[in-house]
């Protein structure tokens, strides 16, 4: 038997790990969790889909599977999707903002509210996007009618969705969700990608 090992960071939402779907298609006799958890398999062996949910606490698991036959293999460890951080206060704003200049990180703040539903449709792009650029780039999102409106205004928001990259604690570029959520997702990225010039 070769042990196959899967690293996941795992947060309290459900993330998916990308794995070869010929090593899924494996039966599996043994699946440890390494740490705190320990998982049993029945004895007759198991076949996985071809998506892995890990759900757990703040803490990095590492997952061995043992499979029938094949050598040892490492699988793409990637998040799938990285939930949006949510900042709930001016205080908050200002923290997110002070850690990211201490740290020379740029960060993506997404500006959305609860009653907008290209912002509902457009979050779940933009989690999966985050995906892309984790851990280097962070975003977050403020929903605009949880915060003060004088935040709302520093930040020079008018309409929802309105994305931004914050850099220095200054914003560097903008970006208004108004079309097609593909179309934004790019945008998004784009914006990313041509920080430096910026």
């Amino acid at each position: 038997m070769s042990e196959v090992l899967l690293r996941f960071q795992v947060t309290p939402r459900f993330l998916r790990a990308r794995t070869p779907r010929d090593f899924l298609q494996q039966p599996l006799t043994n699946l440890v969790v390494s740490g705190s958890r320990t998982l049993s398999l029945p004895t007759k062996p198991q076949v996985f889909p071809a998506k892995i949910d890990v759900v757990g606490g703040e803490s990095s698991w590492k997952l061995s599977a043992w499979t029938r036959e094949g050598s040892m293999q490492e699988l793409d460890d990637s998040p799938v999707s990285v939930e949006l951080h949510p900042i709930c206060s001016e205080n908050q704003f200002d923290r997110v903002l002070a850690e990211a200049q201490q740290l020379e990180e740029s960060i993506i703040i997404v500006w959305i509210a609860s009653w907008c539903r290209k912002c509902i449709y457009l979050k779940p792009k933009l989690e999966k996007l985050a995906a892309d650029f984790y851990p280097r780039i962070h975003f977050y999102r403020v929903d605009v009618n949880t915060v003060p409106h004088s935040l709302v205004s520093r930040a020079g928001v008018t309409k929802m969705p309105t994305i931004q990259l914050w850099k220095d604690s200054k914003k560097q570029a903008e970006l208004i969700g108004s079309h097609k959520a593909y179309l934004v997702v790019n945008e998004v990225r784009q914006m990313i990608e041509n920080e430096g010039t910026v």
